[in-house]
């Protein structure tokens, strides 16, 4: 499945890119996050959330969609 992926703030800064797409054949969105950590080794340092489909997600939720976001923490007021 081709998926784009989405890069913000310190995780764009990181992989040097706002945006990518991959052909991925994993189920898991942790799945997605080791292969991607392949490619951004420094990734592991970061903490951030995932979107699919622009709803926030766990690790152990499957890949039902085409973009996933992954999203710096952020603050409320």
């Amino acid at each position: 499945m081709l998926i784009t992926i989405k890069y913000f703030g310190q995780i764009a800064e990181v992989t040097q890119k706002e945006e990518e797409s991959l052909e991925f054949s994993g189920v898991l969105i942790s799945e997605l996050l080791e292969h991607i950590y392949s490619k951004y080794n420094a990734l592991k340092n970061e903490g951030f959330q995932i979107a699919q489909n622009q709803e926030l997600v766990s690790l152990e939720t499957k890949l039902s969609g085409k973009e996933i976001a992954l999203l710096p923490p952020f603050a409320g007021g």
